[in-house]
């Protein structure tokens, strides 16, 4: 097990802090400041020189880095599964928690946290920026301090938003329900299919009747296997039967995630049909989801997809394509049976689709 360094603050002394929380540093933009004139990683121990606001806020902080401080596009499964299992061994002691993470893989990684961390009844809160905390006109430092007080945020004792989350630039997502949208602008990340779980300006709004329920009914855990034998693909126009063939022919796949034409639509050629229906028989377990950022999939709307469900086609309703592939990668870590997959596939497990 890593031995990770932490740094803890404490800015309600003499008073007793009204919450803990414990902020994870996975890398990313963020946590860069400029030495010698080169970025280089931030060091967590100098937190109240590049974020003297935090000596006003009333809860307890603790700033633990992974290993490994890694560039978000180099994130993968395992990283996951070691920021799981960070999380599971530090719930009972921590009242919530904030990641700190890059943004071109954030809305992955919230995906696969929110179906990983089981029964979850804490804040878990992804945050980052667009430009580095050693930047004067950085983002980081507005992020990094809302992101905070929405984690510490309580009511009557219980968390006021219990689940896996995005916050950024003045808006608090779903997790498995953004997308990265922008790479230059602040305001980097979309919800298209979901309300905004809060607003940000002079108060926080909370958009109550859409973040999820606290419960206690069921132990926290963590189930952390993923299967990555999985593809994306994505349908267009001219695609040709060799491209389709030499995806579902990949040795090991297990699962292909299928961006279709808006509402789920695809190519009618005999051909298309012919792969599609080869690869299930194979016992690939094919997600069909729309490139569409908003709106959702109607399997069967049109003549164009009315034969997915006759191969075992399973439709993805609204999710996006990051929680779906990591919705498959979860499931398929858990489960062999093809009916069940395809049962567990179609419906909601983390409020990552509507019905």
């Amino acid at each position: 097990m890593p031995a990770y360094k932490t740094v803890k603050i404490n800015p309600a002394l003499p008073n007793r802090p009204r919450a803990s929380v414990l902020v994870i540093y996975t890398g990313g933009t963020l946590g860069m400041v400029f030495e010698k004139g080169n970025l280089v990683p931030f060091d967590f121990e100098q937190i109240l020189d590049k974020l003297p606001e935090i000596k006003r806020l009333d809860f307890e902080i603790t700033f633990t880095s992974l290993e490994e401080i890694m560039d978000s596009s180099n994130m993968r499964p395992e990283v996951w599964a070691e920021i799981a299992n960070l999380i599971q061994r530090n719930y009972a002691f921590y009242d919530s928690f904030v990641i700190l993470h890059g943004t071109d893989t954030m809305a992955y990684t919230a995906s696969a946290l929110s179906f990983m961390l089981q029964n979850l009844h804490k804040p878990v809160i992804l945050t980052g920026a667009q430009l580095p905390i050693g930047v004067a006109r950085t983002d980081a430092r507005e992020n990094i301090i809302t992101a905070l007080e929405i984690a510490a945020a309580q009511t009557d004792g219980q968390p006021l938003v219990p689940e896996v989350c995005i916050y950024f630039q003045n808006y608090l997502l779903r997790g498995n329900r953004a997308k990265k949208k922008e790479s230059s602008q602040f305001n980097a990340f979309r919800s298209e299919n979901y309300p905004a779980l809060a607003e940000v300006g002079v108060t926080i709004e909370y958009n109550r009747p859409y973040i999820a329920s606290y419960r206690t009914d069921a132990p926290f855990g963590v189930q952390a296997q993923l299967d990555a034998n999985v593809a994306i693909l994505k349908l267009f126009p001219g695609m040709t039967q060799n491209v389709v063939r030499s995806v579902l022919s990949i040795s090991g796949l297990r699962g292909v995630v299928l961006e279709t034409f808006g509402a789920g639509n695809a190519p009618t050629l005999p051909w298309f049909l012919h792969e599609l229906k080869e690869a299930t028989e194979r016992g690939i377990i094919i997600l069909n989801v729309s490139q569409c950022d908003g709106g959702r999939v109607m399997q069967g709307r049109y003549q164009t997809s009315s034969w997915f469900d006759k191969i075992g086609v399973v439709s993805g309703g609204d999710i996006t394509t990051e929680a779906a592939i990591t919705k498959m990668m979860w499931i398929l870590g858990q489960e062999t049976d093809h009916n069940l997959i395809r049962q567990r596939l179609s419906q909601p497990l983390a409020g990552e689709m509507s019905l």
